[in-house]
């Protein structure tokens, strides 16, 4: 059995990485792609459950949702809005073009078949606890569920840059081919993915990492397929712990994430029984929720680690079944052309702080010490006064009392 989850784990994972199987030069951006994400220290703020309400407090931003492959406004994803927030506890949003500084929206309008269609992707401030970083993926759309087939239904990434080499466009950028890629061979190049396809995942319930999959050494997800992974390039895309025999190594899926749909009414919980928990086209909006640690345990480049204070780079993946019909190449769609910048923020008070200067002299020092010199000299009057008239009094017999 556990062979035959790693072998449908291992398929689904082939037909992502078909999104991305393209080599050569990388499209235009007309934006100019990148932006950047401000990742606040906002402690005891987050659930991770897919409802988006504990995210209200956080600002959003708006961005252009294009295909990866072809990034013209023309061609925009047609569902509505995606937000990604990342709350480290962290909120993530990232997208195409963002002054962070100014927090200004953008929004891409195009007519389509005789229809005007708003294309945007609302992308938030982040924010950490200082232990794990929490994303929140925001999409509209219809409602759109095929149970136990993921390419018809809605399915999100996350990509993060590990080595120093590691390219936005094809997946870490390393020239070798399967067969010849190797830990060593494309060192610098890795990547970091989180992949999550929501065919067997229960709405509000959470999946990814699990003690199950993780007591076999790996990144998977047998129960809902929000998977841990890192790649080369879009042919070299490998499970965490899983790989070329020089690179296997005992690994663990460090994520958990839920999902959930604006259309469903049922909050009580949902169970399998209840597939597909709502109607199909129904309007609405998409939430994917993640949390990680900011560091894991990871020792053989597998896993991006985020450091307070200090900048790491992310791009965002979106797939959705148009028409009912499953994923493909055009319709993957990306947040950016290029990598977004991830600043993770200290807190308010730890930059506020200031250390007191460090005088060697003031009133109050002064002031005690003389307390102190004075409390001495009269210890020592009243010692010495007493052993005095101790010596001089004189014994009297009890008889003679």
């Amino acid at each position: 059995m556990r062979l035959l989850a790693l072998l449908v784990t291992a398929a689904a994972l082939v037909a992502a990485a078909a999104a991305h199987e393209h080599h050569g030069e990388a499209p235009t951006c007309a934006g100019g792609g990148g932006g950047r994400v401000l990742a606040e220290f906002r402690p005891g703020e987050v659930t991770v459950d897919g409802h988006s309400a504990d995210w209200d407090g956080v600002e959003a931003s708006e961005f252009a949702l294009l295909p990866a492959l072809d990034p013209d406004e023309d061609k925009a994803y047609a569902g509505g809005k995606v937000s990604v927030k990342v709350c480290a506890s962290f909120t993530l949003c990232t997208i195409y073009g963002l002054d962070w500084l100014l927090r200004k929206r953008m929004r891409i309008l195009r007519n389509q078949a005789d229809r005007r269609i708003e294309t945007v992707l609302d992308v938030e401030m982040a924010v950490h606890d200082g232990v794990n970083i929490f994303f929140m993926l925001k999409v509209d759309g219809d409602y759109a569920y095929t149970k136990g087939e993921n390419t018809k239904c809605p399915s999100v990434a996350l990509m993060f840059k590990v080595g120093e080499k590691a390219t936005y466009y094809n997946m870490g950028g390393c020239k070798d081919m399967p067969g010849s890629c190797t830990s060593k061979s494309c060192r610098g190049y890795e990547v970091d993915i989180m992949h999550f396809s929501i065919g067997n995942a229960i709405p509000g319930r959470l999946y990814g990492g699990n003690h199950i999959d993780n007591a076999d050494g790996n990144g998977g997800d047998r129960f809902g397929h929000l998977v841990d992974v890192y790649a080369w390039n879009p042919h070299c895309r490998h499970l965490d712990g899983i790989g070329p025999k020089e690179n296997n190594s005992n690994a663990q899926n460090d994520w958990h994430g839920a999902w959930w749909h604006s259309s469903l009414t049922f909050h009580s919980g949902f169970v399998d029984d209840d597939s597909p928990y709502g109607k199909q086209d129904e309007k609405g909006t998409y939430y994917f929720e993640f949390s990680r640690p900011l560091r894991t345990m990871d020792r053989f480049q597998q896993d991006a680690q985020f450091t307070i204070g200090e900048a790491s780079s992310i791009a965002v993946a979106f797939w959705y079944p148009n028409d009912g019909k499953p994923w493909s190449k055009s319709q993957h769609y990306s947040a950016s052309c290029d990598w977004l910048v991830l600043d993770i923020q200290p807190s308010l008070e730890a930059a506020q702080y200031r250390p007191a200067p460090n005088r060697s002299w003031d009133a109050a020092t002064a002031f005690a010490l003389l307390l102190s010199v004075v409390a001495i000299c009269i210890s020592v009057f009243v010692g010495y006064g007493a052993s005095k008239n101790k010596n001089n009094v004189q014994f009297t017999p009890l008889e003679q009392i």
